[in-house]
């Protein structure tokens, strides 16, 4: 978990650092990706689970951008939380972090309507890959001290019960 940890923020402070060095992908690093990590870190990782989670996030703030476009105010507000909770509820994408990614566009004012979602899509992709490289070294046949890194301890193999002890 240690290891785990350490890449995530890494990959956090990547985010971070390119949105401040460059003016186009100033929206790459938006502080729900944060949670996102977290989120993702904690949970066993399940590519089907993982993806859903992260099509509601893109659809949701895609939601959110057009409904800040449309300058409505608060009932554009609104409306966005109010879809974004029917949404994570009918399709049981289980992420709270979703409905603050439809917000943001209410705070952050992005420009063309398209760039808060396709920053939302390229971080979580991101985070995707990240992960998965994270669980491809989770494997059995790692050394001692990377398996400490990764778990903080090493773990125990499990012995089979099966047959009779003569």
């Amino acid at each position: 978990m240690v290891l785990k940890s350490l890449i995530i923020s890494l990959y956090l402070l990547g985010a971070y650092w390119a949105s401040l060095q460059f003016p186009a992908l100033h929206m790459i690093f938006f502080p729900t990706l944060g949670a996102f990590c977290y989120l993702f870190l904690t949970r066993k990782y399940d590519m089907k689970e993982v993806s859903r989670i992260s099509v509601g996030a893109v659809v949701s703030s895609t939601f959110g951008s057009i409904m800040y476009m449309l300058d409505w105010g608060l009932p554009a507000f609104f409306v966005t939380c109010l879809m974004t909770i029917w949404m994570i509820r009918r399709w049981h994408w289980n992420a709270p972090p979703i409905v603050a990614v439809a917000l943001i566009p209410f705070f952050s004012h992005p420009a063309p309507v398209w760039g808060f979602p396709l920053s939302v899509l390229l971080a979580l992709a991101g985070l995707h890959v990240t992960i998965w490289l994270l669980q491809a070294a989770d494997h059995p046949h790692l050394p001692q001290w990377m398996k400490l890194l990764v778990h903080g301890k090493i773990p125990v193999p499990e012995q089979s019960s099966g047959g009779a002890n003569l």
